[in-house]
């Protein structure tokens, strides 16, 4: 039975380890997200050099905007900005200290339920390096969630205030103290960052660095080439707020289209496990071997493991993104 329960536990950390770690490099996440966001975030554009050649020069100013965009993205996100990604207010030493209080957790809890000493080492493993990087990546992903849901109401506050007659700063500071979290924070983080003397388009485009989504770079651009352009600002805004609630409403179409195989992979995940439940209330000697028999443990072990990485296969299937 130990021989059986250390297996099992080797099994599920080093399937845990893999996906947290490797399956990332393997399925070509990072890559795409790499290139999405070279594609799509630009950084301050610079003021226009010709004003007898003005398509030249915004030509010029884009080619230059992508190159120094691809030399951003071959660094690595720092750790203190992954945490403020997800919203918390750790450090890189309290982030430290809490993985390594969840591996000695995991390993204290498992020697004492005498799983072995190699499933107790595997599961501390596993526990302080891949539990926090999951923490984190969920928080931010809630995070963003939550600020998709009220941002497009933050434009149009903005253009109504604009079109209003209020100045800029006034319609973000409105949105600072009335909007939801974490809009209000992170536009409260942008009156800061102005207040010390950065222009306002710079301090708009580091929104993208808290919450990158491409919806809070769209902002910074527009922003940032209104602030040294010129222009039509609630028209640009409103332009923005129509983008935002269009992509808002494909999103909200594929999650909807997207159901029938979430309810499909939910029931294919369930199956298994429902049906030795009724096999084993209607002939538990029948059901009984797998628990029972070493062979049977074991079978029971690698189909638990088997299953667990087709779930994995199949939230990914239909997982679908644009």
């Amino acid at each position: 039975m130990n021989a059986i329960a250390v297996f099992f536990l080797v099994a599920v950390a080093i399937g845990g380890i893999a996906w947290v770690f490797i399956y990332p490099m393997l399925s070509g996440e990072k890559q795409a997200e790499r290139r999405k966001e070279t594609l799509t975030k630009t950084g301050t554009v610079a003021p226009a050099r010709s004003a007898r050649n003005p398509q030249k020069s915004r030509r010029e100013q884009v080619e230059g905007t992508l190159k120094e965009l691809e030399a951003r993205q071959k660094k690595s996100v720092p750790l203190h900005l992954k945490i403020q990604q997800a919203g918390l207010n750790w450090s890189n030493k309290q982030y430290y200290l809490i993985s390594v209080a969840l591996g000695l957790g995991a390993l204290l809890l498992f020697m004492l339920i005498d799983a072995g000493i190699w499933a107790a080492l595997a599961m501390a493993f596993a526990a302080g390096f891949g539990m926090p990087a999951w923490l984190l990546k969920f928080l931010k992903k809630r995070r963003e969630n939550k600020f998709l849901e009220a941002f497009p109401d933050a434009v149009d506050t903005i253009v109504r205030g604009v079109k209003a007659g209020l100045p800029l700063l006034d319609s973000m500071r409105i949105i600072s103290i009335e909007a939801p979290e974490p809009v209000r924070s992170e536009f409260r983080a942008i009156m800061e960052t102005q207040a010390i003397g950065i222009p306002i388009g710079d301090a708009c485009s580091k929104l993208f660095e808290r919450v990158p989504l491409p919806e809070a770079n769209f902002f910074g651009i527009v922003i940032a080439i209104q602030s040294r352009a010129g222009g039509n600002l609630s028209e640009a805004l409103g332009n923005l707020s129509r983008v935002l609630r269009d992509r808002k409403k494909m999103k909200a179409k594929i999650q909807a289209m997207s159901m029938e195989a979430k309810a499909s992979a939910s029931i294919i995940a369930c199956l298994p496990i429902a049906v030795m439940f009724l096999v084993y209330i209607t002939s538990p000697q029948y059901i009984e071997l797998l628990w029972t028999h070493p062979t049977g443990r074991m079978l029971l072990a690698g189909s638990a493991v088997w299953m667990f990485m087709g779930v994995m296969v199949m939230r990914k299937m239909i997982n679908f993104d644009f």
